[in-house]
């Protein structure tokens, strides 16, 4: 026999504001009498990636083209969020066929551009987000990788918003740009907090040495030793080395200047989505 009020008791809480809804949480939210709990809506979210060099996964390469990696990659990272990602396909170099496709991207709750973002001649994304009516927040920030970050917001008339991220078309930086400012934003649309997922402290497991002017999130591998946490820096050249982030869970943030790691010592680690929303 169970006692009355062992488990839980009337007024109390059986699941908590913000928290992702898995089989116990549905069934304990079944069993307390709450079998239509209000939820967040899972956020959805418009995939774009821009550039007449692209082409689409499984189609052969012409001279100067590359598949579209960061459609699917982005689309996983959102499903890995919660989110429903809804891919849009690829916009060329030319004015009018990208502002259609950011016309239809803008009646979801967000729209993720990939490439078009930085300074030459063929970046056609910024003007034409401000034809689509979208009010720019900032454009480029001091990091790396992901310098050409461009986020603004667009408020429909009907009502509702949509926050639009121009991601860097380079893959890595698309990839971890996605994680630092997008995942924030879809766990404050679903109500998860904190919005921010906090750093965890790992302990270098080899010397290690930087030189950089910007801040940067390199890409890392994060595992265990008894119970102490460990990272170790992969080798990695650039923004467009996606290969070397198989091998890697996370990053680690290194500030800029130089700086030499030795073995033990503290460091920042940024879990990618799929270690946890």
């Amino acid at each position: 026999l169970i006692r009355k009020g062992t488990v839980a008791r009337q007024g109390g809480i059986v699941v908590p504001a913000g928290k992702t809804l898995r089989a116990q949480e549905i069934g304990a939210l079944v069993e307390a009498g709450s079998a239509a709990p209000l939820v967040a809506p899972q956020p959805r979210v418009a995939i774009l990636a821009t550039g007449d060099e692209f082409v689409p996964p499984g189609s052969p390469l012409g001279p100067g083209q590359i598949r579209n990696s960061n459609e699917p990659m982005l689309a996983e990272q959102m499903r890995e969020c919660g989110a429903h990602p809804q891919p849009l396909g690829i916009a060329p170099d030319q004015p009018e066929p990208l502002l259609e496709l950011i016309r239809q991207g803008l009646q979801q709750d967000l729209l993720l551009l990939s490439g078009g973002v930085s300074a030459g001649k063929r970046d056609l994304v910024p003007a034409q987000l401000a034809a689509a009516g979208v009010r720019q927040i900032f454009h480029k920030i001091q990091m790396r990788p992901g310098k050409p970050l461009w986020f603004g917001v667009y408020h429909r008339e009907a009502g509702g918003r949509c926050l639009v991220f121009g991601l860097p078309g380079n893959p890595v930086s698309s990839m971890v740009c996605a994680d630092l400012f997008v995942r924030p934003a879809l766990r404050k649309l679903q109500g998860i907090e904190p919005a921010v997922v906090s750093p965890l402290t790992a302990r270098i497991a080899h010397p290690f040495r930087m030189q950089g002017d910007r801040p940067t999130y390199h890409p890392a591998r994060l595992f265990a030793v008894g119970s102490e946490l460990r990272v170790e820096i992969v080798d990695w050249v650039g923004s467009s080395d996606l290969r070397s982030t198989v091998s890697a869970n996370g990053t680690v943030y290194l500030p800029p200047g130089e700086k030499s790691y030795s073995f033990g010592d503290e460091i920042p680690f940024h879990p990618w989505t799929q270690s946890g929303v």
